[in-house]
């Protein structure tokens, strides 16, 4: 679907206060895009740009969000990220405005480049897990209510309420419920005590882009503090990822023993989110992770 006008000249009043001279956008393209957004590349007279649009009643402050995971991370000095130039609404659209990456080819050596960076996110820490906010992690909310404990954390703000979500969407039988239940209370037990991460939160290949100088480059965030192996797990999920990024991460910041015997309990949530967005065989994934571990 087109841009709107308006929405035009909102964003060139955008980019014309972010690069202190008048930008004029003078034509644009349809990205691919996921199910959430629609994404543009804006040419104008001073480059290209990118747009994410979407309803903005349908997911409220999903772009504030975005924007602040961003900037949280950029603030790092660890990881690359897209610059925001800005984000709002305009009549029914929410927008959120940001820097073009000209993308490339991921190489043995851009990966390696992102498990270190990785690994560096992961040593900005935090009193506690969780966030000063809640944000999004795909187009479903997520609460980031602040805990001590990493498996209070996890169970309370993490597995619970998906839990109960997908119960009352039947994609979870009473016997899968009462898995949950039962790891609920040993769950903590696997993790080895680490102090909170900065994590991206959604880490699978799709939110890693390969600029053309060869700087691995991260979007779409959920960003959140918790245990480190969250991100590492989620990577490990759905493939994509060389091996030389998980190499280059251990030897920069080297996980516990037992992570490979693990990863699948830190594999629950996203695999409740995709139950959750589009269920199918991922409830049988799920299950046969609860029934190694209950």
């Amino acid at each position: 679907m087109p841009l709107s006008g308006s929405l035009i000249e909102r964003l060139c009043e955008q980019l014309s206060r972010h690069t202190g001279t008048a930008v004029d956008i003078e034509w644009t393209r349809p990205m691919g895009g996921g199910s959430i957004n629609t994404a543009h590349r804006l040419y104008s007279n001073l480059g290209r740009w990118v747009v994410k649009v979407n309803h903005a009643e349908r997911y409220p402050g999903l772009f504030a969000a975005e924007a602040d995971g961003l900037e949280r991370l950029r603030a790092t000095g660890a990881v690359r990220v897209p610059v925001v130039v800005g984000h709002g609404e305009d009549h029914d659209d929410a927008f959120l405005l940001m820097e073009h990456i000209d993308g490339g080819l991921p190489t043995t050596a851009s990966w390696e480049t992102l498990g270190r960076a990785v690994a560096g996110l992961h040593r900005h820490t935090a009193t506690g897990f969780g966030l000063e906010r809640d944000n999004y992690i795909g187009s479903l909310p997520q609460r980031n209510t602040r805990e001590a404990e990493w498996p209070a954390f996890l169970v309370q703000h993490r597995l619970e309420p998906l839990v109960r979500q997908a119960r009352d969407a039947h994609r979870l039988d009473a016997a899968m419920v009462r898995r949950f239940e039962r790891l609920h209370g040993r769950i903590g037990g696997y993790f080895p005590t680490e102090p909170p991460a900065l994590l991206h939160g959604d880490l699978w290949s799709g939110n890693v882009l390969h600029a053309a100088d060869g700087t691995p480059v991260l979007i779409d965030p959920a960003v959140y503090h918790g245990h480190r192996e969250m991100d590492l797990a989620m990577a490990r999920l759905f493939g994509g990822f060389d091996e030389a990024f998980f190499d280059a991460y251990q030897a920069a910041y080297p996980l516990g023993p037992g992570f490979a015997d693990r990863v699948e309990l830190a594999q629950l949530y996203p695999l409740l989110v995709h139950v959750l967005l589009f269920g199918g065989g991922y409830t049988t994934q799920m299950d046969m992770v609860l029934r190694r571990f209950t």
